[in-house]
């Protein structure tokens, strides 16, 4: 099972709204006969390409002991591909081991029971708290239809993201922002604010590592961007979406859908855009009409993270921490309405880990 996660997540930023997954079959002896992974939305799922893989070394006789791991349950309907299940029981494959039970309504525990009712040996659970955390934005998006929100910090050790004069480059080291680079290749969309677009200009695209380009959400209310900024202008404009007010008419917005730019208005909430009414948009279809954004890097500044904070819309908080104190400087939240210690915000599970020069905190607000 720990195999079929490596390999799973080999297709993270390639498959989704597609979940994550690997598979590998056994022999009776216990000898590794083939494996496979789903590697693009689309495309074969996992089972299949280990299948495949098997017959091709083998012939289809090793199939018939043999033991299939997969790290989520095998579907049992008509997608972009056939039913993983019937491919499973015409291949006569003995027994099947599950990391975890897939909640996608049309499986949701469909695909165990047709297995078990051809009698094929079943068993659930394996590293299931591994695999809910895998394919953790898919889950999310399947229960409550939002986008699952992982919002990124980099912050002295004393709390401040830049200095007083607004100096942020570079807090973390090279590592956190190659880091933060995979993070974007791997997850659907990257967001900031109008501050943080207008003060850095950032380009939010994957550079220092191999990946695909995520969808780029840059919030502008007021409609009052700088026309001549990166998101607006460069070549991954078709890959950019810009959320304004229903009452704001950017002066970029002609030159920016013409590029192949998005643009989505939005209603406001006591005078801010509704940032959950956002997210239901963006899980049902990425603003843009096209597929569902099921994971979000929240690159924000103070007022946009601490707006996410604020309403309870942060499921992940990752946050570097470099070894550098700067005394006065911008701090990384404002208020949060906490007048009490017991009040604070607080994590179902969090790890520390090193990143070069810098520590690396993940908070995950809800339990696996």
């Amino acid at each position: 099972m720990a195999r079929c996660l490596k390999l799973a997540r080999q297709g993270a930023g390639a498959v989704s709204p597609n979940p994550m997954v690997g598979a590998v079959l056994v022999g009776a002896d216990g000898a590794l006969l083939g494996e496979g992974y789903h590697v693009r939305f689309g495309g074969p799922h996992a089972e299949p390409l280990a299948i495949a893989e098997v017959e091709n070394r083998y012939g289809p006789e090793r199939l018939r002991d043999a033991t299939l791991y997969v790290n989520l349950e095998p579907c049992d309907h008509f997608g972009k591909t056939p039913p993983c299940t019937r491919l499973i029981i015409d291949k006569m494959i003995p027994r099947v081991v599950i990391g975890m039970e897939d909640p996608f309504p049309q499986v949701a525990g469909k695909g165990i029971a047709r297995l078990r009712e051809h009698g094929v040996s079943v068993r659930v659970g394996v590293l299931e708290k591994a695999c809910r955390r895998l394919n953790e934005a898919f889950v999310h998006h399947v229960i409550t239809g939002r986008p699952l929100v992982t919002l990124k910090t980099a912050q002295t050790l004393d709390g401040r993201i830049a200095t007083r004069t607004g100096d942020s480059r570079w807090v973390s080291g090279d590592e956190a922002r190659r880091l933060v680079h995979t993070w974007r290749a791997e997850l659907d969309a990257v967001m900031v604010g109008s501050r943080t677009a207008s003060l850095d200009d950032p380009e939010l695209t994957v550079r220092h590592v191999a990946g695909r380009q995520p969808l780029r959400i840059v919030l502008d209310r007021e409609g009052t961007l700088p026309p001549g900024l990166k998101l607006l202008t460069d070549e991954h404009v078709p890959k950019t979406l810009v959320v304004t007010s229903d009452s704001a008419r950017p002066a970029y917005e002609a030159s920016f859908r013409d590029a192949g730019g998005n643009l989505l208005r939005l209603p406001t909430q006591e005078g801010h855009l509704d940032l959950l009414q956002l997210l239901e948009r963006l899980g049902t279809d990425g603003g843009t009409g096209s597929l569902p954004v099921q994971s979000i890097l929240l690159e924000a500044g103070p007022s946009l993270g601490t707006a996410f904070l604020r309403q309870k819309l942060v499921d992940r908080y990752f946050a570097f921490m470099a070894p550098k104190i700067l005394g006065d400087g911008v701090p990384v939240f404002g208020d949060l309405g906490v007048e009490k210690m017991g009040d604070a915000l607080v994590f179902a599970e969090s790890t520390w880990e090193t990143v070069g020069e810098d520590v690396l905190f993940r908070g995950y607000r809800h339990p696996v």
